[in-house]
């Protein structure tokens, strides 16, 4: 029996990393499909739908997080 290789399409894996936790928001989530080979990401995810929707989700998964995961300081920050 053959496997098939399946990939993701961009959404459906900028779902999947919304929904990790790993993401604080959208940015960070383009960023990691384009060091994954995702092409069109900004097309693709282009729109306040899609963005709103995301950051919701990441907002959620990291609601549940521990707090000694490192957030990204303010750069004016002493």
């Amino acid at each position: 029996m053959s496997k098939m290789n399946y990939r993701l399409t961009t959404v459906e894996r900028a779902y999947q990393l919304a929904e990790s936790g790993e993401f604080a928001n959208v940015g960070e989530i383009k960023r990691r499909l384009t060091t994954e080979g995702y092409s069109d990401v900004q097309g693709q995810l282009y729109g306040s739908t899609i963005t709103s929707a995301l950051k919701k989700l990441c907002d959620k998964a990291r609601a549940g997080m521990p707090a000694d995961i490192p957030v990204e300081k303010d750069a004016d920050a002493v």
